[in-house]
């Protein structure tokens, strides 16, 4: 309600003063060579509809005056009104008191890293860094933030590369919940443990924001796995949510020329998913449709996904198998469960690059915890908190990238990516072609990292071969600084398809660097229904 009141003495206080119009920066028109392997008759016509497309961009930037708050009208103010109402009937009355509280410790805290005056002994201040100090406040404002540096960390094509490298290292780990807690908890959703279980380790496997997990034993005797949503942690994420939503609503009423950001609509996108996020029957619905598409693809006695036990999860709780195996990048172990991991991370990239095709969603979180060698040599695949969803244009746009990276087609791949990015700008085609060709020649050069590990007994050097996840950061912003340079912006969606095929790279310059994509015929394709000797997005 302070939001909105200080909206409308804002806009009383403006409406007063004289406002000069101001020229808008060009309108989204796109005007896009579609090849330059056409005749020069077909080029020359192409320049000269780019020249004619900036010299109407330049006359609509002298005619048209940038939104103003005085333009804005009594329908946009009451539309404003009623989502500040609504939000703060979401985060209830007692959100406000007890998060300013701790937003002032978080604030005192984080200033006092960068002050001068050190209040501890032998502590000496750290130069200030922006990206640095607003990680630092996130870690200490809690699960929210926690959330939302990692969407910051996940999000390059939304935000600035200094942001999106310092938020890589943003933590989400907690100290645990002491286990009579985490027992009330479970035993208020699904009733009392000794009803159903034979054992259930009082130490939490891990311990995030949001959620611990427990490895547990049913008294079926099936090994299991109790992920516990922290008490009160919905309110809190409710309360956050509304209030940046409300926060970035306010600002594009004030400054009307932020809309062309999207930043409400960023926003929104934020607290929809984070609070999909706080939903375990819906992460359970994800794991278990999964497992669907995998009966009906006949994958299963390839690649796995847990079991889940309806009957002890809740929208607070989630009990699912517990799958035994090793990460994708432990080469010397997967070794040790098969003589064959080429043929395992093909099938995990096919297993993934098909849920992408025929899935309304696909998994957008496949770093090296989350997809696993089992014990039995299947592929399994964990946690379904976080999908990522394509629309049909960014899909017939991921199709068509596919296929000219398939033929080595720069400019097609261009093409393919201005079809499925926003633009302000007339883009060079043939420019933006080369530029992919360069970075596509980083990605090939990139191998990954030998480490020595130990030394046997006969002096012979044990070595372990990784890869560090700030390279797959790097590559990803290298794709994002290349499209940005030539005047696109690209869906999210498509930065997290990106991302997860930068891993399965990784795995298979890992698992199989001789393999070659490109002419394997084992290698599934982005846009077909069968095995074709294509690349798949890597």
């Amino acid at each position: 309600l302070l939001a909105a009141l200080a909206a409308s003495s804002s806009a009383a206080f403006l409406a007063t003063a004289p406002i000069q119009p101001t020229a808008v920066p060009p309108s989204r028109t796109t005007a896009i060579a579609m090849s330059t392997r056409s005749t020069t008759a077909a080029s020359t016509s192409t320049s000269s509809s780019a020249t004619t497309g900036t010299s109407q961009q330049q006359q609509q930037q002298q005619r048209r005056p940038k939104r103003t708050l005085r333009d804005r009208s009594s329908q946009e103010a009451i539309s404003l009104l009623r989502d500040v109402i609504r939000a703060a009937y979401d985060a209830g009355p007692r959100a406000a008191p007890s998060r300013t509280l701790q937003a002032y410790v978080a604030v005192s805290r984080t200033l006092q890293d960068f002050s001068p005056v050190q209040l501890r002994p032998g502590k000496s201040a750290e130069e200030f860094s922006g990206p640095v100090a607003l990680r630092k406040l996130f870690e200490r404002l809690g699960a929210t933030y926690v959330k939302l540096g990692q969407f910051v960390a996940s999000s390059p094509s939304l935000f600035p590369e200094e942001y999106v490298r310092e938020f890589q290292k943003c933590l989400d780990s907690t100290e645990p919940l002491s286990w009579e807690v985490v027992r009330s908890i479970v035993e208020g959703e699904i009733g009392q443990l000794s009803d159903s279980f034979s054992f259930v380790d009082e130490t939490p496997l891990a311990s995030a924001s949001i959620a611990q997990v427990h490895a547990a034993r049913l008294k079926t005797g099936e090994e299991v796995v109790i992920k516990v949503q922290k008490p009160n942690i919905d309110d809190l994420l409710k309360a956050d949510l509304n209030f940046i939503y409300i926060a970035s609503r306010v600002l594009e009423f004030l400054q009307p020329d932020f809309e062309r950001t999207s930043l409400s609509a960023v926003a929104g996108d934020v607290k929809s998913s984070m609070l999909e996020e706080l939903d375990f029957e819906k992460e359970a619905s994800n794991v278990e449709e999964f497992r669907t598409f995998l009966r009906e693809q006949e994958m299963e006695d390839a690649v796995t996904a847990p079991r889940v036990y309806r009957e002890f999860t809740t929208g607070k709780v989630l009990t699912m198998e517990r799958l035994r195996g090793v990460s994708m990048v432990d080469a010397e172990s997967i070794r040790g469960i098969t003589d064959d991991p080429e043929s395992l991370i093909v099938t995990a990239l096919n297993t993934w690059t098909s849920s992408v095709m025929n899935m309304p969603w696909f998994h957008a979180d496949v770093h090296s915890g989350n997809l696993l060698v089992l014990d039995d040599g299947r592929v399994g695949f964990i946690d379904f908190g976080m999908v990522g969803r394509v629309g049909e244009k960014t899909f017939k746009a991921v199709n068509e990238l596919s296929t000219s990276m398939a033929l080595g087609d720069y400019e097609g791949m261009a093409e393919a990516m201005c079809n499925m990015g926003a633009t302000d700008a007339n883009v060079d085609v043939a420019k933006f072609g080369r530029d992919i060709e360069q970075v596509m020649g980083d990605m090939m050069n990139v191998s990954p990292d030998l480490e020595a590990v130990g030394v046997s007994s006969d002096g012979t050097v044990a070595a372990a071969i990784s890869f560090d996840e700030e390279e797959v950061t790097n590559m990803l912003l290298k794709i994002v600084a290349v499209t940005e340079d030539n005047g696109l912006k690209l869906p999210r969606e498509f930065g997290l398809l990106v991302k997860q095929s930068l891993y399965f790279d990784r795995y298979l310059k890992i698992l199989a660097p001789g393999l070659d994509v490109s002419s394997d015929a084992r290698m599934l394709a982005l846009g077909s229904g069968e095995m074709k000797e294509v690349e798949v997005i890597v």
